[in-house]
């Protein structure tokens, strides 16, 4: 699934697929933010830690866990 942040004060946005389920991630975002954290931790697929600043989030995306399809679809 497909996980896009928003920064604030940053022309990018962070963008990476992670094995997590949806619920998983949700909680961990919310979870943070209501604990009052200064940083929210994520992983991807490829085995990468991506520390994020609570106080900067502009938004969080969460795609949904639906599989690509391959190939020419009618």
């Amino acid at each position: 699934m497909e996980i896009r942040i928003g920064i604030v004060n940053t022309g990018r946005e962070l963008s990476f697929d992670t094995a997590s389920s949806t619920e998983d991630v949700r909680s961990q975002i919310t979870s943070a933010l209501e604990q009052g954290a200064t940083h929210l931790t994520l992983a991807d697929v490829k085995g990468n830690t991506y520390v994020v600043p609570t106080a900067n989030l502009a938004y969080v995306e969460i795609g949904t866990e639906e599989s690509r399809r391959v190939g020419f679809v009618a």
